[in-house]
């Protein structure tokens, strides 16, 4: 079977959208979605900056999980956008690399900074006393900064195992973005250790972080109980609610896209799937922050005064 040069020929991606109406109004819908993600996530990393009020290590955490969300959006769906604009699906094979790159830096380190902001949640709700003593500005930025090297390790393997391998006649990759494991599906070899290796990656960077915040909220519920304050037994069942619903939107959709066999996975399915990671969660995650956090809302209510000079 003849292969093509890697390096001179480009991949063209199938996208999301079907060229119809309803791609159409998809179409306008992703825009919508990229629009309320953008002003969402500027907003609560402005918010955090100028307010002082927040500089505390949870929003510290929050203003990172904003900017690895607006990443997301800027690699994934900018891209997208622009072939849907211009008709021109098509992608450079290095261009193809530094998307997926992104990518997987992004999709390996944000599970590592939820656990991080789970931990924070959990020493404040169960270990009060010694929380200044561990959460310190210089423990906040130790976390930050392993989720983002760790992530750019996993990334860097897979990526680099991506653009080294053959591929075939056909360079259509059944998605909206370069993911590695639709980019297989054009392999001339077999990849099956390869699958083995995104296996192990997924297990490691999503699902341990994944068990280490659920232990972490059912301490806290089980703190939660012997609070004698109504109001803080309100207050963690809120922030962990919060944390869950973050948690399980970005993690269930990826866990079954990339934890399932091969036979068992579907182009169509596992585009819709990556919608929810990629777009839907960078949406909601400032929404649900902001909204459910009366800190959040009461610094914003002072920048709109600092700004306007009115009373709000």
């Amino acid at each position: 079977m003849e292969n093509y040069n890697q390096t001179s020929t480009d991949f063209t991606l199938l996208g999301l959208f079907p060229p119809s109406r309803m791609g159409l109004f998809l179409f306008i819908l992703i825009i919508l979605i990229f629009l309320m993600a953008l002003i969402g996530n500027l907003s609560m990393i402005l918010l955090i900056f100028l307010d002082t009020h927040l500089h505390k290590p949870m929003y510290f955490l929050l203003s990172q999980l904003s900017l690895m969300d607006l990443n997301y959006i800027s690699t994934i769906v900018s891209k997208m956008v622009s072939n849907f604009l211009f008709g021109n699906k098509s992608i450079p094979f290095i261009g193809c690399g530094v998307q997926s790159f992104f990518f997987l830096t992004l999709a390996g380190a944000e599970p590592l900074l939820l656990a991080s902001m789970a931990y924070d949640r959990y020493l404040a709700l169960c270990f009060p006393l010694h929380y200044p003593i561990r959460m310190t500005k210089s423990a906040c930025v130790l976390m930050t900064i392993g989720s983002w090297i760790m992530g750019s390790i996993n990334s860097c393997a897979h990526t680099a195992y991506a653009l080294h391998i053959p591929y075939c006649q056909s360079r259509a990759i059944n998605h909206f973005f370069c993911d590695v494991p639709a980019m297989l599906a054009l392999a001339c070899m077999d990849t099956w250790d390869y699958e083995y290796t995104v296996f192990v990656s997924t297990t490691l960077f999503l699902m341990f972080p994944f068990i280490g915040i659920t232990y972490s909220y059912v301490q806290i519920l089980l703190a939660v109980y012997r609070m004698p304050s109504t109001e803080g037994r309100k207050k963690a069942y809120s922030t962990c609610s919060t944390h869950l619903t973050v948690v399980t939107l970005y993690c269930a959709p990826f866990a079954y896209n990339y934890l399932r066999p091969r036979s068992l996975r579907s182009p169509a399915e596992d585009k819709i799937l990556a919608v929810f990671y990629t777009t839907i969660t960078p949406m909601i995650n400032p929404v649900i922050y902001s909204l459910r956090n009366k800190e959040v809302m009461g610094a914003l209510r002072r920048v709109i005064q600092r700004i306007f000079f009115v009373k709000v």
